[in-house]
């Protein structure tokens, strides 16, 4: 009885919602699904869930005042990037370290401002959790960019960073610019993720990366079946969930 009143697929996806919403999911998955590859291949699992969590005490103070949400998270996000590649360069566990400490910082800070500060209620839901309904021409926008840069940083630096994920030491041997290109990996991941916070939220921004890559390289044989495989589980996991 219950399933027999299920909409159909069909029936959903012709309301104008549920197209933007397709449309956002599915770039979304383009660029989570090739940057999730190299999260995966480069053991930034923690990185790319950390990154989202970071914005979380941002999106609370720009919820309550108004502020844009895109351009503090953008900051906040990028400004964090940039500072666990600068950890990562002095050895060690210095970046983990700093992913850590950032990670409970994030949601002690978020949760205060939230509870006691703002008294934000029921919008921390929607910060941390996201939703794929009610998306506008702006979200998809800013997707798109991610999605373009996903691809051109794939076709431009995807060997180098499969390389350095294989070899990190003897890759700058090689003359090959390997911190910079762990610095714009990290910074596309950034900008992607705060690209998907409307839909997905905060704490899951880490499904988009690591979730499909993972999937994929159980089956895949080569770095080129990887990145389709993960593009493709991403998008799969989606239109299912958004069902």
């Amino acid at each position: 009885m219950g399933l027999a009143a299920l909409p159909s697929p069909a029936d959903l996806a012709e309301l104008p919602a549920t197209q933007i919403a397709l449309a956002e999911l599915g770039l979304l998955a383009v660029a989570g699904g090739l940057l999730g590859a190299f999260v995966v291949l480069r053991r930034l699992a923690f990185f790319s869930h950390a990154v989202g969590t970071a914005t979380f005490p941002g999106l609370v103070v720009t919820d309550a005042t108004g502020f844009s949400a895109t351009v503090a998270g953008l900051a906040v996000a990028t400004g964090y990037a940039g500072g666990v590649d600068r950890a990562g360069r002095s050895g060690g566990d210095s970046g983990n370290t700093a992913t850590g400490l950032l990670l409970v910082t994030a949601l002690g800070g978020g949760i205060i401002l939230a509870s006691d500060v703002f008294e934000s209620g029921a919008a921390v839901d929607r910060l941390l959790f996201g939703t794929a309904i009610g998306l506008d021409g702006g979200d998809l926008a800013l997707s798109g960019v991610a999605a373009l840069l996903a691809v051109a940083g794939t076709a431009l630096l995807g060997r180098l960073w499969v390389a350095a994920g294989f070899d990190h030491v003897w890759t700058p041997l090689l003359g090959l610019p390997a911190r910079r290109a762990d610095l714009l990996l990290l910074l596309l991941v950034a900008m992607t993720a705060v690209a998907a916070l409307p839909a997905v939220g905060a704490l899951l921004v880490t499904s988009i990366f690591v979730v499909p890559a993972a999937v994929a390289r159980l089956f895949a044989r080569g770095v080129r079946g990887l990145l389709l495989g993960s593009v493709a589980v991403a998008a799969a996991q989606g239109a299912v969930g958004l069902y």
